[in-house]
C-alpha cells in the first residue's frame, strides 16, 4: 500500500512539473510565481517547491526572486534530440503503412543540387520501375513529383534559373521542357501541397509526391507513391500528403 502511494505521489509531482513547464513556455517573458500558481491551479507553496527543484536541474531559470523562465538545459536536451533524429528512420513506419494501404511503391527522397536522391523505398516484390530500382538512384527535379515540390518552394527567379541551367532535358514525351509552363505548374503545386509526375520520368509510370518539413519549417525530404499509370489514382494525393504531414510532425514540425 505504501509503495502504491509513493508511485501515485511521484506521478502527481511529474504532472505538476509538466504543467508548470507548459505554463512558462506559454509566456514570452519571465513569469511570476503568483501567476504560475494561478494558471496551473497549484498552491503557491507547492509551485515554489517544485520550481526550486527545476531550478537546481536547470530546467527552469530564476530570473529574479519570484520570477521564472525556461532553462538552458531544455535547449541542450532539445539540440540533442534534434541531432539524433533520422528522417529515414522516422519515415519508414509511415511509409510501410502507406504501402500496405495502397499496395504500391512508396519512396523517400532528398534533394541534392538539381536532383532528387532516393534514400528509402518500400515496394511490392514484383515492382520493375526503373526510376527507383535502387536506393541511391538520382533523377532531375523537373521530371519527378518530389523534385517539383522542391522547385515549388523556390521563388520565380530560382525556378527559371533551374530551367536555364539544366535546359529541362526531355526523358519522355510528357516531360515539361518549357520554363514558363513549369513555373505555372509549380505555382499550383505550392498551393495544393502535392505534385504529380505524369509519365515524365518513365513511360507507363506515374507518381504523386508531397514534402516533409523539419522543426524549423524547412523542406528536407519528399514522400512519393509510384505506380503503373493505369493503376495510380489521383485521389491518393491526399493520402500521400497526410502521410508526409505525419512524418513532418514526427521530426518536430509544427504548422
Amino acid at each position: 500500500m505504501e509503495s502504491t502511494r509513493e508511485v501515485k505521489s511521484s506521478i502527481q509531482v511529474i504532472d505538476r512539473m509538466m504543467r508548470l513547464l507548459e505554463c512558462i513556455a506559454h509566456h514570452s517573458g519571465p513569469v511570476s510565481l503568483k501567476q504560475l500558481a494561478s494558471e496551473t491551479s497549484l498552491h503557491p507553496s507547492t509551485a515554489h517547491r517544485i520550481l526550486g527543484v527545476m531550478v537546481e536541474s536547470r530546467l527552469v531559470d530564476r530570473v529574479e526572486p519570484g520570477t521564472y523562465r525556461l532553462g538552458i538545459r531544455l535547449l541542450e536536451l532539445g539540440n540533442l534530440v534534434k541531432s539524433r533524429i533520422n528522417v529515414r528512420q522516422e519515415a519508414l513506419p509511415y511509409m510501410q503503412r502507406l504501402h500496405h494501404a495502397l499496395g504500391e511503391t512508396v519512396n523517400l527522397s532528398v534533394r541534392h543540387q538539381d536532383e532528387v536522391v532516393y534514400i528509402e523505398r518500400t515496394a511490392p516484390g514484383n515492382s520493375m520501375m526503373r526510376v527507383v530500382q535502387i536506393i541511391g538512384a538520382r533523377a532531375p527535379l523537373h521530371i519527378t513529383a518530389v523534385g517539383k515540390v522542391f522547385l515549388a518552394h523556390e521563388d520565380r527567379p530560382n525556378r527559371l534559373d533551374y530551367a536555364t541551367r539544366t535546359g529541362l532535358p526531355r526523358f519522355t514525351n510528357n516531360t515539361v521542357t518549357d520554363g514558363e509552363t513549369l513555373v505555372r505548374e509549380l505555382d499550383a503545386i505550392r498551393t495544393q501541397g502535392y505534385a504529380f509526375d505524369n509519365e515524365e520520368a518513365e513511360k507507363g509510370v506515374s507518381c504523386i509526391g508531397a514534402g516533409i518539413y523539419n522543426d524549423e519549417g524547412r523542406l528536407v525530404a519528399g514522400l512519393s507513391v509510384s505506380a503503373p499509370s493505369d493503376r495510380l489514382q489521383p485521389g491518393w494525393a491526399h493520402d500521400v500528403r497526410r502521410t508526409a504531414e505525419d512524418i513532418s510532425r514526427a521530426i518536430g514540425y509544427v504548422r
